[in-house]
């Protein structure tokens, strides 16, 4: 006996149609208006009507509607049409439902199989990098980072990776604070040595843990950004240096600078303007 194909939530009972013939024509138009208008910094009726290829009549019923429910203004002194604060409203929802580690985790699957490398993620707290999720590589050898260890900024790639995008002031602020212990003979225990990575990390866009926490263990990572640009967090991956060897971090690095730079867009973050594009870059080689 055949059942009947299971409702989804969040549709009423009678409806079967399939979504790509569901929409509706109006909606569709208001919400390709209203993210004309998000997207620019104050713009005339004409300005929109060409940008969303509607009849300016048309953009004006979206705009008008729109505006009843504040989610754009109208600037009668310049003419000029802009994003309302029922827009922050909605993404202020947003951000307080976001969940970091369930959105990057399809993107570390997908970095974790084209590296063949364990994929980490971890988020910055006070003076330590706190590892959040991990997919491991199905490599017989392979780093593991139990959900909630903590490693220390200047010893982790995650870490450095966040450091290279704050303040030098609060990088020293951050060293006076908790130290920089030595782990490994190539941990950077001195802040001269660190603030040069750090430098090279932000002209590049990734950074490499050196055996710097772990010795015979090579760590790539790049940051991950909240709306206001700032580095929150960081997506990594990590093995044994007879894997993770120097010759290939010109390649695994552009690609966890992807990953990152894809957590940060799904987030709703905004990537600093000197860090955009370099993903694309040329590889610059690791000294």
């Amino acid at each position: 006996m055949e059942t009947a194909e299971k409702r989804q939530r969040g549709r009423p009972r009678s409806f079967n149609a399939p979504a790509e013939t569901a929409s509706v024509q109006s909606l569709d138009r208001a919400l390709r208006v209203f993210a004309v208008v998000a997207g620019g910094d104050g713009m005339s009726l004409s300005e929109i009507a060409a940008e969303t290829g509607l009849a300016a009549s048309t953009a004006y019923r979206m705009l008008i509607t729109l505006e009843s429910h504040t989610m754009v203004e109208f600037d009668r002194a310049d003419q000029l049409w802009s994003i309302g604060v029922g827009a922050f409203r909605a993404g202020s929802a947003f951000l307080r439902r976001r969940k970091l580690a369930d959105r990057a985790r399809p993107v570390m699957q997908a970095l974790m199989e084209e590296t063949g490398e364990t994929a980490n993620l971890g988020v910055a707290e006070n003076d330590c990098v706190v590892f959040v999720s991990q997919i491991e590589t199905h490599q017989a050898i392979r780093a593991f980072f139990r959900p909630g260890s903590r490693s220390p900024f200047h010893a982790s790639g995650i870490g450095k990776a966040i450091l290279a995008h704050l303040d030098p002031s609060r990088v020293k602020a951050i060293a006076g604070s908790a130290g920089l212990p030595s782990y490994t003979q190539r941990t950077l225990v001195g802040l001269p040595a660190l603030t040069r990575d750090l430098a090279e990390i932000g002209v590049r866009g990734w950074s490499v843990d050196d055996e710097e926490r772990f010795e015979g263990m090579r760590c790539v990572a790049a940051a991950i950004f909240n709306e206001f640009a700032e580095p929150i967090a960081g997506i990594s991956i990590s093995g044994p240096t007879v894997r993770v060897t120097p010759e290939r971090l010109n390649d695994i690095g552009p690609l966890v600078h992807r990953a990152a730079a894809e957590v940060t867009s799904m987030i709703g973050g905004v990537a600093p303007v000197a860090d955009e594009g370099k993903a694309s870059d040329q590889p610059m080689p690791v000294t």
